[in-house]
């Protein structure tokens, strides 16, 4: 691709928040260290590693953080949350905004956004709360279904469930994590994710990456440990079928007011993509997804962070 610029000074004091108070709080370390590493690789020699906690508000101004490098995961992280107060603060950031970031943590409300673009095809589903019927909620959805927590990431609470006997059980995990839990058709297909990233002003989507997991599904376990998942990229469709992905990955990036960076996640059965998600701060450690689609791009670790700390002077 044409040369990246940088957009961001170099004397600008670049803070690179991680960690945080989520249940994805060691996998956002991973995450902010490697980017950290490469902004200093880049020549921001006055750019900082900031352990997000309680106190980040006062951090940030104890520090003189100039912008904000948002590499965290999970709760206050991508849902909005520490986007509000960096926006309260003046301090510009990477990524999504506090609207989309908000909307696409929560599964149930993707969804609903997503439905009103008829180009975009979901799968069928159910959202259950805390002290509805749970079978009467999900009467009309065929088995094997996905339980998932309707705000959480990297698998955390999901189960896979084969017959009705082991609904509630399954549902009780998820509850665990949130009051709200998505139950979904599972579609015996191909997990695919894209990358969306922005560049001059331009959306494009990165190299479809097929993931076979060794596991029954993509799991936390699958996800984060080496060797428990084949990566086959790009993946192996005729030129039709990857284009329709790659449109429906920006598609989806634009219908959810997504800007700068994110990853759409989907399944592919029988020709026809399916969108599960879309996460606003991909993982961005040795084994994430997003680095990977990168690369085969031409465009390496240090310029993919480039490219996403370029974000931050998008209007969010």
């Amino acid at each position: 691709m044409e040369n990246i610029e940088y957009k961001v000074s170099k004397e600008k004091r670049i803070g690179v928040l991680c960690g945080g108070m989520s249940s994805e709080r060691d996998v956002s370390i991973r995450s902010g260290k490697k980017c950290f590493e490469a902004i200093k690789n880049l020549g921001y020699d006055n750019s900082e590693l900031i352990i997000v906690d309680e106190n980040i508000a006062e951090t940030l101004k104890e520090h003189k953080i100039d912008v904000a490098y948002i590499a965290l995961h999970g709760k206050y992280g991508e849902d909005g949350c520490i986007q509000g107060l960096l926006e309260i603060l003046k301090i510009p950031y990477t990524g999504c905004g506090v609207l989309s970031s908000s909307i696409c943590m929560n599964k149930e409300y993707t969804k609903r956004v997503l439905s009103t673009n008829k180009d975009i095809p979901l799968i069928k589903s159910a959202f259950v709360k805390k002290g509805e019927d749970l079978f009467e909620k999900t009467k009309d959805l065929k088995y094997p279904l996905i339980t998932k927590p309707v705000s959480e990431g990297s698998s955390f609470g999901m189960t896979k469930v084969n017959k009705p006997e082991e609904l509630e059980n399954a549902y009780k995990e998820a509850l665990k994590f949130n009051d709200d839990v998505l139950i979904e058709e599972f579609i015996d297909g191909v997990f695919v994710t894209v990358g969306v990233l922005e560049n001059n002003g331009k959306t494009f989507a990165t190299e479809i990456l097929e993931i076979l997991p060794k596991t029954d599904w993509y799991d936390y376990e699958a996800k984060y440990t080496k060797g428990m998942s084949e990566f086959v990229l790009p993946a192996k469709f005729d030129k039709d079928l990857t284009e329709k992905i790659k449109n429906i990955s920006i598609n989806a990036h634009n219908t959810a007011s997504c800007s700068g960076v994110s990853r759409v996640d989907f399944m592919v059965k029988d020709n026809q993509p399916y969108v599960l998600e879309i996460n606003t701060s991909p993982g961005m450690t040795d084994t994430s997804d997003l680095p990977a689609q990168a690369s085969v791009m031409g465009i390496d670790y240090n310029n993919l962070v480039l490219l996403i700390l370029n974000s931050s002077g998008l209007n969010k």
